[in-house]
């Protein structure tokens, strides 16, 4: 969904995967720099990306790990490849932001300080930033969300489920896995317990989840 938004703005965006099948996916949707954080030149891959970017935001949905200090790093290195001021041991001035969004790797936040002085990690809930920005902007967004429902911020999912059938054994199975592609929607106007008979199944049935956005 950010893919398609950047590419109808107009706005450089660095897409950072964890997989091939993922990189494809993204690639055949328009999408011009896809990272695999599994190939070995990730790191690589991410400096070239963001100096042809020149982006200095990111937003992590994975939360745990290197990642996020990766990013920082390969940003510092972008900037530092096209300086045009002398070297300086502080790094350099430009300010660098990871906002963390998600927890797909409940692990701990691991960073190496290689990236100078002038950087920022933090947490962001969209909640949070639409009472920050105030009720114009706000509504202003919701506006342009609602307009183009069917086409910039459309998605897919591969089931609907009730509150109640969201508490079953088999869906909590499911979405408990945070799979690329199987996105499910929790609506808590449905009715019935159609999951019970359709989604309790054996062990070794493949059910997914998808918690990243793509």
């Amino acid at each position: 969904m950010l893919n398609k938004l950047c590419l109808r703005d107009g706005i450089g965006l660095v897409n950072i995967v964890r997989k091939p099948a993922q990189a494809a996916l993204l690639k055949s949707m328009g999408a011009k720099h896809v990272c695999d954080t599994s190939a070995p030149t990730f790191l690589q891959d991410l400096t070239e990306a963001l100096v042809q970017t020149g982006a200095t935001i990111a937003f992590d949905a994975t939360g745990g790990g290197k990642l996020a200090g990766q990013i920082l790093g390969c940003m510092e290195a972008a900037l530092s490849r096209s300086a045009t001021t002398e070297y300086s041991r502080y790094g350099s001035t430009t300010h660098k932001q990871v906002y963390i969004y998600g927890g797909l790797d409940t692990g701990p936040t691991e960073f190496a300080r290689n990236f100078g002085f002038s950087w920022g990690m933090g947490g962001w809930l969209v909640f949070q930033f639409l009472e920050r920005i105030g009720a114009e902007a706000a509504q202003a967004m919701r506006q342009r969300v609602a307009a183009e429902l069917k086409t910039t911020f459309a998605s897919h999912y591969t089931q609907e489920v009730s509150l109640a059938e969201a508490l079953q054994p088999g869906a909590i199975a499911a979405y408990g896995q945070r799979t690329t592609g199987a996105k499910y929607l929790i609506n808590p106007n449905k009715a019935g317990s159609a999951w019970s008979a359709a989604y309790d199944a054996p062990a070794n049935t493949s059910l997914h989840c998808d918690s990243m956005a793509a």
